[in-house]
């Protein structure tokens, strides 16, 4: 070898030796029978060790608890008959020990090269107890929210049986809510750490649970202030204000439910053949208690009458649509429902003229809790669009959609007729 090639070498080793000292995760070179050849800075710090000779020559096994070793050799063996990169205890949490005894969840790599000298085993490790740290929390809030989701929930059914009876009750019951939401808000608060999808859920929660209960909280004080006879007209006003809160409160806490029941596999669809032109005139006639004055729903069905689905699930994704093509039109708008019943299947398009999607929020249009960024002051969860596609999917049909900013949305539901 020259000398230009001795020190190319020289140099190529040097930037090796400081990418693995100075790497920010743990390494870990060890020999086909476990025995530790090599670590790195990092990792002797991750396990609280000061010299590497602490642990080179040392089993790999030093380094995980004494009740998993006996698998672990196990494990080991059967890698180094089928060596290659991947992911160990996939499915399953692994642990390490420190040096001081105490352990600590972790996140291990593995990889592998051949020498002269014999095989050799790469692991990469890294510290996850922040991130256990964080899913516990997150597990904890969920559970949190539900139970404050059922304590409204069964609030709702008081209110609406003993609203106009029993109003003292009520304004009790209100700063109970009032609490439940302080402790909402905690969790929301802790959620913001976690990403995205739990920004976006916060953001909507607070917005969406807020409004309602405000109301709810000021109606309810004020009715208190309305004793005499004469006054039963000022009751019956803040007593409907009431009665739309809590039914816009159990429409949220409904779209929750529904998402946990289709995650837990708990919704499935429920096929009977009924007449589809009378059912989709009915929600239609249904709607219209909902639509903003001067809105016109135009209905118009083609082929034959009957088809086989499940009626609950396409109430609910026409609800849903028909509802947001109302929420996202102007006065004085129409809003087109046509369908055909062939030989091909069943086919319902939706379209309004309404304010449009943009491209860009287009692509997320199904994901749980995204609202696009022009309906920011319009009310909404950014539920319904993901369980009308999870409900679509359930009776194995398609939904896509067509749509312009200022211009309008048409969305399109099909499905295949029943083998």
């Amino acid at each position: 070898m020259d000398e230009t090639s001795a020190i190319a070498l020289v140099k190529e080793k040097e930037r090796f030796q400081a990418l693995f000292e100075h790497a920010s995760l743990g390494i870990l070179v060890a020999d086909e029978n476990g025995a530790i050849e090599l670590v790195n800075n990092f990792m002797l710090r991750q396990f609280g060790y000061t010299e590497k000779n602490e642990l080179v020559g040392k089993p790999v096994e030093t380094l995980i608890p004494q009740r998993y070793n006996h698998s672990h050799h196990r494990h080991r063996e059967n890698y180094n008959r089928h060596p290659e990169p991947r992911s160990m205890g996939v499915g399953r949490d692994l642990y390490a020990v420190k040096k001081d005894g105490s352990e600590f969840p972790v996140e291990v790599s593995l990889s592998n090269y051949h020498t002269i000298d014999g095989n050799y085993i790469i692991a990469f490790v890294i510290d996850i107890t922040k991130r256990k740290e964080i899913e516990q929390d997150v597990l904890d809030q969920q559970k949190l929210l539900k139970e404050s989701s059922e304590q409204i929930e069964q609030m709702n059914i008081e209110l609406e049986k003993k609203v106009t009876l029993r109003t003292s009750q009520l304004e009790e019951a209100m700063h109970q809510v009032e609490a439940a939401r302080d402790e909402l808000e905690k969790a929301l608060e802790k959620e913001k750490e976690l990403g995205d999808l739990k920004s976006r859920f916060v953001s909507m929660a607070s917005h969406e649970f807020r409004t309602p209960l405000s109301t709810v909280l000021s109606s309810a004080s004020l009715l208190a202030k309305y004793t005499e006879t004469d006054e039963q007209d000022k009751r019956d006003k803040h007593i409907n204000r009431i009665k739309a809160s809590v039914n816009n409160l159990t429409s949220i806490l409904n779209e929750f439910l529904s998402i946990g029941k289709i995650e837990d596999g708990k919704v499935t669809a429920n096929y009977t053949n009924f007449n589809v032109r009378e059912f989709i005139e009915n929600v239609c006639t249904e709607v219209k208690a909902v639509a903003k004055e001067g809105q016109q729903i135009m209905v118009e069905h083609a082929g034959k009458d009957e088809v086989m689905l499940d009626e609950s699930l396409l109430r609910n994704i026409m609800y849903n649509l028909l509802s947001n093509a109302i929420k996202f039109s102007g006065p004085v708008a129409f809003i087109h429902v046509s369908s055909r019943v062939d030989d091909e299947g069943f086919t319902i398009r939706i379209s309004d003229n309404g304010i449009g999607i943009s491209e860009e929020d287009q692509q997320h249009l199904f994901e749980r809790f995204f609202r696009a960024s022009n309906v920011t002051n319009i009310q909404g969860t950014g539920l319904g669009l993901h369980i009308v596609a999870r409900y679509v999917e359930l009776m194995g049909g398609n939904i896509s959609f067509e749509s312009e900013l200022e211009k309008g949305t048409s969305f399109t539901v099909s499905f295949k007729p029943l083998q």
